[in-house]
This record gives C-alpha cells, sequence and structure tokens, in this order.
C-alpha cells in the first residue's frame, strides 16, 4: 500500500461526506487546490509558535432581527 497523497478519489470521499454536490467540470481543478494544500500543510504544522502567542479573536454576526 502506498502512503502517497491522490487527491482525486479524497476529494470525491469529502464530497460525498458532506453532502456536497462535486460537478464534472470542476473535479480536477478542486483536486489541484487540494495537492497544493497537502504540500504547504506541512509549513504551518511545522511552524512553532512562542509560548505567548495567543490565539486571535473570534467574531460572529449577530443577526439583526
Amino acid at each position: 500500500m502506498s502512503d502517497a497523497f491522490d487527491p482525486k478519489p479524497y476529494a470525491e470521499m469529502q464530497a460525498a461526506a458532506l453532502d456536497l454536490p462535486l460537478e464534472p467540470g470542476y473535479r480536477a481543478s478542486v483536486a489541484a487546490h487540494l495537492a497544493v494544500a497537502f504540500r504547504l500543510a506541512p509549513l504551518f504544522l511545522d511552524f512553532k509558535l512562542p509560548d505567548e502567542a495567543e490565539p486571535a479573536p473570534i467574531y460572529r454576526v449577530e443577526d439583526e432581527a
């Protein structure tokens, strides 16, 4: 079994899991973006933050009812 990331079946599985229609014309683009994200993810995961770093605040939009 190979550990290589194949974005095409991953895109299909995630779309199905999220009940998100994935149009045939967009499948190649979605897979290409997933491949880029997969290559970039280690840069973010390996970046060490200092202990003093604080998370960004969470902004929520309130209903104007």
